[in-house]
């Protein structure tokens, strides 16, 4: 953002009213609600955008960021301000109950034509939806016999760019088998490793706020729904909403994933439970 703001080094910290005033802005604006105890986090990222902007205040800063027609600097905030932290194959008992139990039951409404669509919020770093695609190529015997649909959503603009490229740590895949990792993914410089481009291909990357009601009205016919981790940083309020989006998002009978710390049955009535063997899922009940 162009400024003209001198800064001034001498502004260290967030009054508890300034935190109070951003923490209820973001709300409204994300649905992430910031508890005291991360009262740490928040202050310092926002001082890094006071300073890194040239502002002298929180108060100059603040108000340039809420009416920038651009949206700019508030996207910003919202890429430090949002948590990422993910590895492939994480949870992998959920995976299991994809291909084992989830995909067969869906598999048998499906009409001659008809594709499978899964959705993945948050995407993080691609991680998860890519871990979804590699197993599927390698547990799935349904692969061959349906098209199927992968898409991927962020409130983080820069972390869709880094799931476009595909570049991933040594800790991101320790947990892959070397014969997947030999198999889908090349050693890059840094000790690194890039994705093939099938599976580039195979995910579609798309931003969303899930409290905006203009963006999530055109995600729908959803047969699976990962969502996990996302809503431990809600509030309740912010929890049912996301739940009413899921729900509109699905096709009946389809099945959302949550992670396991993350119930359904706390938040809305609007899902069965279903227990299988590994792993306990929510369902959208059949019309």
């Amino acid at each position: 953002m162009q400024t003209t703001h001198k800064s001034n080094p001498k502004l260290d910290e967030i009054t508890d009213a300034e935190f109070e005033r951003f923490k209820e802005y973001f709300y409204r604006k994300t649905g992430i609600q910031f508890e005291n105890s991360k009262r740490y986090f928040v202050d310092k990222r926002l001082l890094q955008r006071i300073h890194s902007t040239g502002h002298d205040s929180f108060r100059s800063y603040f108000t340039t960021m809420r009416y920038q027609a651009s949206g700019e600097e508030l996207q910003e905030l919202i890429n430090i301000m949002t948590v990422n932290e993910t590895y492939f194959f994480r949870e992998e008992y959920q995976f299991e109950c994809m291909v084992e139990n989830a995909l067969n039951e869906i598999m048998r409404h499906k009409k001659p034509g008809e594709e499978i669509r899964i959705w993945s919020v948050p995407s993080s770093s691609g991680e998860e939806p890519y871990s979804i695609a590699i197993y599927l190529l390698e547990h799935w015997a349904g692969i061959d016999k349906i098209d199927l649909e992968i898409i991927s959503s962020d409130i983080d603009s820069k972390m869709l760019d880094r799931c476009r490229r595909g570049v991933y740590s040594k800790r991101s895949v320790q947990h892959l088998p070397n014969k997947l990792l030999e198999r889908y993914f090349t050693p890059v410089a840094g000790n690194s490793y890039k994705i093939c481009q099938d599976l580039l291909d195979s995910v579609s990357f798309t931003q969303i706020n899930l409290s905006d009601a203009a963006q999530t009205r055109s995600y729908r016919n959803f047969d699976l729904i990962f969502c996990r981790n996302l809503l431990i940083y809600f509030d309740d309020a912010s929890r049912r909403q996301a739940a009413e989006v899921f729900y509109d998002a699905m096709n009946p009978g389809g099945f959302i994933f949550l992670g396991h710390s993350e119930s359904m049955s706390r938040i809305s009535s609007l899902f069965k439970v279903r227990k299988f063997a590994k792993a306990m899922v929510y369902q959208k009940p059949q019309a």
